[in-house]
C-alpha cells in the first residue's frame, strides 16, 4: 500500500511510519517540523536526543533496507502543493497526524488558541478538499482523541462514535443514530470536534472513505522498530505542555521531583501503549469503510485509570513522593469513565496493559537521560482560566526573592536524588518490576476508569497528535 503519513516526524507519526514501512508499505512522510520549532519556542526539548529526520530515515534504511521518503510541506497553508502531491503520488491512503496535539499548549494564550484552531482545522479541511479535487479514491485515517466525548461522568458506556436515540416525531417514536454529543475540555479538543463534523460532511456529500480514531492518552516511548537503532529513538516529552501523565511521573521520579497530581487526582482517562497505537493504525488501514457510508469511528484505547492510582503505582515502584498540586485545568475533580472499545479487539488487537511489565522501559529511559531534564519545565503552567493556578509543588513555588523559574526554595539534597534515581534504575533492571505493583488496571469495559493529565508559533502544521 502507498501511504502518506502527515506529521510523520512527531511523537505518534514517527513510530507509526516505521511500523507501516516494516509491514511492507511504501511510506512517505509529509511534515514541516513545526513540533521541533515549538521545542525551541518553549525551551523544553525531548528527554531523548532525537535526531534530524534525515538521520532517522538513513538509519532506518541501514537497519532494514527499506526507504521512507520525505516531503517538507505545510499541510495547513500550502493547499496547491498538497493537491499536487496527491495527484503526483496517487496514494492509496493518508494517515493524518498533522495537528497541534497538546491541550495545555492550546490554552496558553489567545495566540495559542488561534494558532491551534487555524492550524488544525485548516489542515484537516485542506486534506479533505484535496482528496475531492484529486478525484482519487483515497482512504483517510485520522488520529483524533477520546477528549471529544468530554471527561464528565456520562452514566453509561461511551459508544464508538455513534449513539442510538429515540425522538418523538409526527408518526410517533422514531429511532435515529447520531454522533455522540461532544463536550470538549480545551481548544485542542474543540478542533477535534470540528474535525469530526468535517469528516461527517465529506463522507456524506463526497462519499469519501474516512476512519476517525478517538485515541486515549499515550504511555510508553518505544516500539520494536524504534529500538533497532539509537538514531531511531522516539521523542519523549516530560514538560507541562506536551508530556503525557504517566511518562511525566516516571521522569519526575527519576530526578527526585514530587509526582504532581492535579487536584484530587480523581480524573479518569483512557490510555493506550504507543506500540498498540501503531498496530491500530495498521488495522484501520487494512479495514477501510466502503464509499458512500458514514465515517468509521474507533475508540482507540485499551484501559482506563485514575491519576492518583497511577501516581501511587509509580511511587511504590520508585520510592518517589506524591504531592497534590493546584489543577490548572477547568475540569471535574472526580469522574468515572466507561468506554466501549471492541472494534479493534474484534480485528485482532492484543492490548498491552500496565500490568505486563513494560513500565521498566520508561524507567530505563528516564534514568538514562535524567541529566537532560530542566526542572523549570516540569510543572504544568498553562491555565484554562485566569482563576486557575499552575500545578507547582509547594517547595518549588516561586518566592519574591527567587529566580522566577519555579526552582525549589531550597535544593533537595543529593542523597535523595540519588536514592530516587537508584530506585528507578533498580526497578528498570528487574524483569518483573511492573508486575510487582498492585494496581488492578482497569481493562476495556471495566467499571474502574479517569486520569489527568507557546507565544504564537509560525503558522505551520504541527507534527503529531495526542
Amino acid at each position: 500500500m502507498k501511504i502518506l503519513v502527515l506529521g510523520g516526524d512527531g511523537f505518534c507519526g514517527w513510530p507509526a511510519s516505521l511500523h507501516l514501512s516494516a509491514s511492507g508499505n511504501e511510506v512517505t512522510i509529509v511534515d514541516n517540523f513545526s513540533r521541533r520549532r515549538i521545542d525551541e519556542e518553549l525551551g523544553a526539548g525531548s528527554l531523548t536526543p532525537i535526531r534530524s529526520n534525515a538521520e532517522r530515515r538513513a538509519a532506518w534504511a541501514e537497519a532494514t533496507g527499506r526507504h521512507i521518503e520525505l516531503v517538507e510541506l505545510d499541510v495547513a497553508a500550502d493547499y496547491e502543493r498538497l493537491l499536487d502531491l496527491l495527484v503526483t503520488e496517487r496514494p492509496d491512503a493518508i494517515v493524518h497526524f498533522a495537528e497541534q496535539r497538546s491541550a495545555p499548549y492550546s490554552m496558553k494564550s489567545s495566540r495559542h488558541k488561534r494558532y491551534t484552531v487555524n492550524n488544525n482545522v485548516n489542515a484537516t479541511d485542506n486534506v479533505l478538499c484535496a482528496i475531492v479535487e484529486s478525484g482519487l479514491d483515497i482512504h483517510l485515517v485520522h488520529l483524533g482523541t477520546m477528549g471529544v466525548y468530554g471527561y464528565g461522568t456520562a452514566g453509561m458506556k461511551i459508544p464508538e462514535g455513534y449513539l442510538d436515540v429515540a425522538v418523538n416525531g409526527e408518526a410517533g417514536e422514531m429511532h435515529r443514530e447520531i454522533l455522540y454529543p461532544t463536550s470538549p475540555g480545551s481548544i485542542y479538543h474543540m478542533t477535534k470536534v470540528l474535525d469530526q463534523d468535517l469528516f461527517a460532511y465529506y463522507a456524506k456529500n463526497d462519499s469519501l472513505r474516512i476512519t476517525d480514531l478517538h485515541q486515549g492518552i499515550i504511555w510508553g516511548t518505544s516500539t520494536p522498530e524504534t529500538e533497532l537503532d539509537e538514531r531511531l529513538v522516539n521523542r519523549f516529552d516530560y514538560d507541562g505542555d506536551y508530556g503525557t501523565v504517566l511518562n511525566r511521573f516516571l521522569v519526575q521520579a527519576a530526578v527526585g521531583y514530587p509526582l504532581t497530581v492535579h487536584g484530587t487526582g480523581g480524573q479518569t482517562r483512557a490510555f493506550i501503549h504507543i506500540q498498540d497505537m501503531t498496530r491500530c493504525i495498521e488495522l484501520a488501514l487494512a479495514n477501510p469503510p466502503e464509499r458512500g457510508v458514514r465515517v468509521k469511528i474507533f475508540n482507540q484505547m485499551t484501559e482506563t485509570h485514575r491519576v492518583r492510582d497511577l501516581a501511587a503505582m509509580v511511587a511504590r515502584l520508585t520510592g518517589a513522593v506524591v504531592e497534590n498540586v493546584p489543577d490548572p485545568r477547568n475540569e471535574a475533580d472526580e469522574n468515572e469513565l466507561h468506554v466501549t472499545a471492541e472494534a479493534f479487539l474484534d480485528l485482532g488487537l492484543h492490548p498491552t496493559t500496565l500490568s505486563q511489565g513494560l513500565l521498566s522501559e520508561i524507567n530505563q529511559t528516564a534514568a538514562r537521560y535524567r541529566d537532560r531534564v530542566d526542572l523549570a519545565h516540569i510543572p504544568a503552567r498553562s491555565l484554562w482560566t485566569k482563576d486557575r493556578q499552575p500545578g507547582i509543588p509547594a517547595a518549588y513555588r516561586e518566592n519574591p526573592s527567587g529566580d522566577g523559574q519555579g526552582r525549589p526554595e531550597h535544593d533537595r539534597d543529593d542523597s535523595h536524588r540519588q536514592s530516587v534515581s537508584g530506585a528507578v534504575s533498580r526497578a528498570a533492571a528487574s524483569p518483573g518490576a511492573a508486575t510487582m505493583v498492585e494496581l488492578r488496571p482497569a481493562l476495556i469495559g471495566s467499571t474502574e476508569v479517569e486520569t489527568t493529565g507557546h507565544s504564537d508559533p509560525d503558522p505551520v502544521t504541527a507534527t503529531d497528535a495526542d
